[in-house]
C-alpha cells in the first residue's frame, strides 16, 4: 500500500529555534517513518513580506535546510525541495486565483491576524501577494496531491481554505485533487525568553539550535523570571517564571521537585538558571555537532535540495498535466 503523502515546510526567514524543535521538528522526525514527506522551503512565500530584502530570503535557505538535518531528519527519507523551482505551483496559483474572493480571503481569521502584525510593512495598503499567499499554499499542497498537513492551529482556517479550492475545482473539471486533513501537533507554541507568547524570529526571545553554549549562557541569564523574587530565600512563583518554563522542557524530570523548592524559597535564581543552560546545552550538543558537519559540507546540502527538487518536480509536472487536461489547457 502506499504511504499517505506529508506537505510541510518552512520559511527561509532566519535559522530555527527551539520553538520550531518542540513544535514541528519532532513531529517531522518521527513521521518521516510513517508517511511519504515533501518538505518544502518557502522562498516564495517568504518574500510576500520581505520583497525588499531578497538577500535575507536566499541567505537562508541553506540554513533553514542544516537546521533540519540537523534535528535528524534524514534526506533518504525525505523530499526537501526548493519552491521557486517548481514553476507548477506558480501556475496552480494562477488558475486557483480564479476560484477564490477577494472578501473571503480577507476573511480568513490567519491572514487577518498577520496582516495586522504586519501594519508596519504595509501601513493602509495590503500587497496583492500576501493576501492571496493562502491561494499560493493550496498550490504547494495540491501540487503534490498531499492529503496531511502537519500545522498548528493558527493555521488551520488556511488549510479549510485550501480544501474549499480543491472542492470548488473538482466541482467544474472533474474529480482531480485531493483534499488534504490537518496534522495538528500536540505541542503548543513555544513561549519566548520574555514571556511573550510567541517566541519569534524578530522578536528577539528566541533561543536558536544553531546557538553556541555561550549564547545559550548569556541568553538564559536575561530570562525573564518572577519580578517579585528579590532574595534568593523569598517564596517563588514558577507559573510566571520563564526559567522554569523552560525546565519543563529540557529538565522534565526534575520540573515537579524544581518548582517545589522555587516555592518554598530553597532555590535561587542564578542557581536554576545555570542547572537549565547545562541542560539545553546537553539537548543541543548532538544537534550542534550535525550542524557542524553538513556546515563543512555546502556542497552535500546542496545537492541534497537540487536532488530533491528534480523529484518534487516530477510529481508536480504529473499533478499539472492531469489539472491542465481537465481544464481543456492541455494543447
Amino acid at each position: 500500500m502506499e504511504k499517505d503523502r506529508i506537505l510541510t515546510g518552512d520559511r527561509p526567514t532566519g535559522k530555527l529555534h527551539i520553538g520550531h524543535y518542540f513544535g514541528s521538528l519532532q513531529n517531522r522526525v518521527k513521521l518521516q517513518n510513517e508517511y511519504e514527506t515533501f518538505i518544502e522551503i518557502a522562498d516564495v512565500q517568504a518574500l510576500t513580506d520581505n520583497f525588499n530584502n531578497p538577500e535575507k530570503v536566499k541567505n537562508n535557505v541553506s540554513q533553514i535546510l542544516i537546521d533540519q538535518l540537523s534535528v535528524g531528519i534524514d534526506p533518504n527519507k525525505v523530499t526537501f525541495f526548493l519552491q521557486s523551482m517548481i514553476p507548477q505551483i506558480a501556475e496552480l496559483t494562477v488558475f486557483y486565483s480564479n476560484l477564490v474572493t477577494i472578501a473571503r480571503l480577507q476573511r480568513n481569521p490567519t491572514v487577518k491576524t498577520e496582516i495586522a502584525q504586519k501594519k508596519e510593512l504595509f501601513g493602509e495598503s495590503v500587497t496583492y501577494g500576501f493576501l492571496g499567499y493562502p491561494v499560493s499554499q493550496a498550490a504547494d499542497i495540491t501540487a503534490f496531491n498531499a492529503t496531511i498537513v502537519p500545522a498548528g492551529e493558527d493555521q488551520e482556517p488556511l488549510i479549510e481554505q485550501c480544501r474549499e479550492i480543491v472542492r470548488k475545482f473538482n466541482s467544474i473539471y472533474g474529480e482531480i485533487l485531493r483534499e488534504p486533513k490537518i496534522f495538528i501537533s500536540k505541542n503548543k507554541r513555544i513561549k519566548g525568553l520574555d514571556g511573550n507568547d510567541k517566541m519569534g524570529k524578530s522578536l528577539g526571545n528566541a533561543i536558536y539550535l544553531s546557538d553556541t553554549k555561550e549564547e545559550i549562557t548569556k541568553k538564559v541569564m536575561s530570562a525573564l523570571t518572577d519580578p517579585n523574587r528579590i532574595r534568593k530565600d523569598d517564596l517563588g512563583n514558577p507559573n510566571v517564571c520563564m526559567v522554569a518554563y523552560y525546565h519543563n522542557l529540557f529538565t522534565e524530570s526534575e520540573y515537579e521537585n524544581i518548582c517545589a523548592e522555587c516555592k518554598n524559597g530553597e532555590r535561587g535564581c542564578v542557581e536554576c538558571k545555570k542547572q537549565l543552560i547545562e541542560s539545553i546545552n546537553n539537548a543541543l550538543e548532538p544537534i550542534r555537532e550535525k550542524r557542524k558537519y553538513y556546515e563543512e559540507r555546502p556542497e552535500l546540502v546542496k545537492e541534497i535540495l537540487m536532488e530533491g527538487t528534480k523529484k518534487a518536480q516530477l510529481v508536480a509536472k504529473d499533478t499539472m498535466d492531469k489539472v491542465k487536461k481537465a481544464m481543456k489547457l492541455d494543447y
